[in-house]
Parts: structure tokens; sequence; C-alpha cells
């Protein structure tokens, strides 16, 4: 058996795992986000290595999350749906009302998982197409 942890995390300990799964072909600087410093982020510990980070902002009680980021030779372990169900569970604690992302087309199948459906609003970036999706809680 597998011991898995997931804790709050330090803005920067999300920066390498960000950049390395999603966008090792730009510089490290551009997956630092201008609100790391004011969000809450949350690392999966796999056998005590970090493993896959996810970070959660809010306007009020609406939350977005963000680079949710797996290493490649752990994906498809079941650690994104544990990190997708550690932060739903944060938002009901926090009485959030809905929870949304930018997330990629290719990754849509993932969050239908939780109940997230599409929104119209769909943009281009990085080389990545993205559709906005939401849950209400």
């Amino acid at each position: 058996m597998m011991l898995i942890q997931i804790e709050q995390i330090f803005p920067s300990l999300t920066w390498k795992i960000r950049h390395e799964v999603m966008y090792p072909e730009l510089p490290m600087d551009s997956v630092k986000l201008a609100d790391d410093f004011e969000g809450i982020h949350f690392g999966v510990y796999l056998e005590h290595k970090l493993t896959g980070v996810v970070s959660l902002f809010n306007e009020g009680d609406v939350y977005q999350f963000r680079k949710l980021a797996i290493l490649s030779d752990a994906q498809k372990s079941g650690l994104g749906t544990q990190l997708m169900n550690h932060i739903l569970d944060f938002c009901k604690i926090q009485k959030a009302s809905k929870l949304w992302c930018n997330a990629r087309v290719n990754a849509k199948e993932f969050y239908y998982k939780f109940g997230f459906h599409e929104t119209e609003k769909t943009f281009f970036k990085d080389g990545y197409d993205f559709v906005v999706m939401e849950k209400e809680l």
C-alpha cells in the first residue's frame, strides 16, 4: 500500500512540478502566478515525495483552482483524483458557492467525473485550447 498524504504547502514548492508537467518548454518564471502568495496551495506526497500540486484562489465565496499537475511517472494513479476530492472538501468547509477552472480541452473528461460542466467560455493560450469549467457547490 502506497503512503499518500495531502498537505498545504508554500507557493514556491508548486513551481518545479508546474514547470516540469505543464510548460517544460517555457522558462521557469512562466509558471509563477502574480497572486501565488495570496492563494492556498496543496501538495500530494507519494512515499514522502512531493508528486502533485494544485493552487486555489478565491473571490468571496467563488473559488478557482489552477495549475493542477501530477508528475508524469505518477499520472493515472489516482493522485489527481485525491487532490480534486481534497479541494472540493476544502471548498465545502469554506462555504464556497462555486468552484471553477480553466481546463485544458484534452483534460475535460477528468473534470466531468467530479460534476464539473463546460461553460461557453473558451480560449487559446501558450499553445493549448482551454474551456472554463465549473461546479456549483
